[in-house]
């Protein structure tokens, strides 16, 4: 059942949804009472909000799900992909009013009103989705007033207000606001029904993973192929990573603009002179292309769901994907150096790299994607492959 269904609309506290442009949508409030500002994008996967809602590279962005019903199978304590929320804010258009899955530890009600993140219901999606293809993703404000509160044009107005003084997300180093502050050791592996999350005790390669808001399924599925993993702050520098004599390194995914990070451009830069093998992804990819001199460029609306279907130039094969990006590099200011091997077929953006000179290649969407599409794990092998022949080279 519904809460459009149910009429709940009127006994649970109203949310005002108002973009940069003075577009407003009234309806109530699924989560923390309060406001929130942030880009508002539309992802079109049909399942895995929790891991949309944790995933880091969603920092400052405002969650609008396209599909209709979110929430029929709750929340559980091992699907998260970091710590916290780092969404801004959650739009759906239903929220069941039963949760269930034989995991289920709280509902996603009870979830986004404990982890203090306001969210908003009851909109019609289809309507907000068109506008943001249209205009492009643009900053918004969700306010969520207390039970009791009605919506007043103040309020409206407030909420305008609020969405047209939010930061632009071009020019927004995030990767470091939402980086961890210090080194950490991983060795847990990927889930299986039954048993659960796994552990690596014997680990044949180290990788250095850079922290750009990585998300937990990467560095499982890296440990899940033979790899001691450690996990570096986004600003570390190369020489502090040649200290800890990695077999590999990993480039996360994380928020923001990529240009802004000239931090990670430098050291990246100077690993990959290294002839170590290198493996980005999402941000990471965008980051290994300006080490290389390429450039990037803030997308119209930007690729977000998990039926993103993506050719792969060297093959032909073409795999489902799981994407999540904003920016793009920009395939006219390609170095001779390094060559595409992955477009997009919905636009034709670059989704994949590699250096022609190094064991470095990266790609923009989520190969690691939990719950899914892994049509494109195949990735995670090719890096594990790299490790082999240069420790045995």
């Amino acid at each position: 059942m519904l809460l459009s269904l149910q009429g709940t609309h009127q006994t649970t506290p109203p949310a005002i949804l108002a973009l940069a442009d003075g577009t407003v949508f009234i309806g109530n409030s699924i989560g923390a009472a309060g406001s929130t500002v942030g880009e508002v994008v539309f992802n079109t996967a049909m399942t895995g909000y929790q891991e949309i809602l944790t995933d880091p590279s969603y920092c400052q962005q405002i969650v609008t799900l396209t599909y209709p019903h979110i929430g029929n199978y709750g929340i559980n304590a091992e699907d998260v992909e970091a710590e916290k929320i780092h969404a801004a804010g959650l739009i759906i258009k239903d929220l069941p009013l039963l949760a269930s899955n034989f995991r289920l530890s709280m509902t996603l009600s009870d979830y986004l009103v404990k982890e203090k993140t306001v969210a908003i219901a009851g909109i019609d999606t289809r309507q907000l989705t068109r506008r943001l293809r249209t205009k492009g993703a643009q900053n918004g404000c969700i306010m969520a007033l207390g039970q009791g509160e009605a919506v007043t044009q103040a309020a409206i107005d407030k909420a305008i207000a609020a969405a047209k003084g939010a930061p632009s997300m071009a020019g927004l180093d995030l990767a470091k606001v939402v980086s961890v502050k210090q080194t950490y050791e991983w060795t847990q592996t990927e889930w299986k029904l039954g048993s659960g999350y796994g552990v690596q005790i014997t680990p044949k390669f180290h990788v250095v993973a850079f922290d750009f808001g990585v998300k937990k399924n990467i560095l499982r599925m890296l440990a899940e192929r033979g790899a001691r993993v450690t996990v570096v702050p986004a600003q570390t520098p190369a020489a502090d990573v040649l200290k800890l004599k990695p077999d590999g390194i990993f480039l996360s995914n994380g928020p923001g603009d990529p240009e802004p990070c000239d931090y990670a451009v430098v050291a990246v830069r100077e690993l990959m002179e290294t002839g170590i093998p290198t493996f980005g992804i999402c941000l990471g990819h965008q980051i290994m292309a300006l080490a290389c001199g390429a450039k990037t460029f803030k997308m119209k609306f930007g690729h977000h769901g998990a039926n993103h279907p993506v050719k792969d130039l060297d093959n032909g094969r073409v795999s489902i994907t799981s994407q999540n990006h904003g920016f793009a590099v920009d395939d006219k200011t390609l170095p001779a150096n390094l060559r595409p091997t992955h477009v997009s077929l919905f636009d034709g953006t670059l989704q994949g790299l590699a250096r022609t000179d190094k064991p470095a290649f990266c790609f923009q969407g989520h190969p690691e994607a939990s719950p899914g599409p892994h049509d494109i794990s195949y990735l995670f092998d090719r890096f594990t492959a790299l490790m082999e022949k240069h420790t045995n080279a």
